[in-house]
């Protein structure tokens, strides 16, 4: 595969808070962007709650990849399943005198009909977090606990 490039535009607009936008995301049928207003978390001076911080974007890059990456991987194998839903959550801390994003946590469900598909889903939800590209990118510790349900 050849490499690919994912253009990603900051604007900062006031505070501590920035616009951010992607030249590839702009809808050029209907003239529409896809931003997104992001700034710093509350918990540090002068953040402000209630919008996208880099550390959510960085959670959300890791369970948005796991599901991506799953989603590819069943339709590969011909798995069915109902839904598939992943909560997740990113720990900031300091280590070494230095703020890290030391671990995300991904809590992956999978309903599915079959009790005998069990094994196999939990098999490729596995394969879906070791295949990530994201996860494979980063230095934080990544953990899962994955939760498998059958529907009647």
């Amino acid at each position: 595969m050849e490499k690919h490039t994912y253009n990603v535009n900051i604007n900062w607009t006031q505070d501590r808070k920035g616009m951010m936008c992607s030249p590839e995301l702009h809808n050029k049928d209907t003239n529409e962007t896809n931003c997104l207003e992001v700034a710093t978390p509350p918990e540090f001076p002068g953040g402000m709650p209630h919008i996208w911080s880099p550390e959510h974007l960085f959670t959300a890059a890791v369970s948005s990849c796991l599901m991506t990456t799953f989603l590819a991987i069943a339709e590969f194998s011909k798995l069915e399943y109902v839904s598939f839903k992943c909560d997740s959550k990113g720990i900031l801390e300091k280590v070494d005198g230095k703020f890290v994003m030391s671990e995300v946590l991904l809590f992956p469900e999978v309903v599915i009909t079959d009790e005998s598909k069990r094994e196999r889903t939990q098999r490729i939800v596995e394969k879906a977090e070791k295949a990530c590209l994201i996860s494979n990118s980063i230095t934080s510790k990544v953990t899962m606990e994955t939760k498998i349900i059958v529907q009647h």
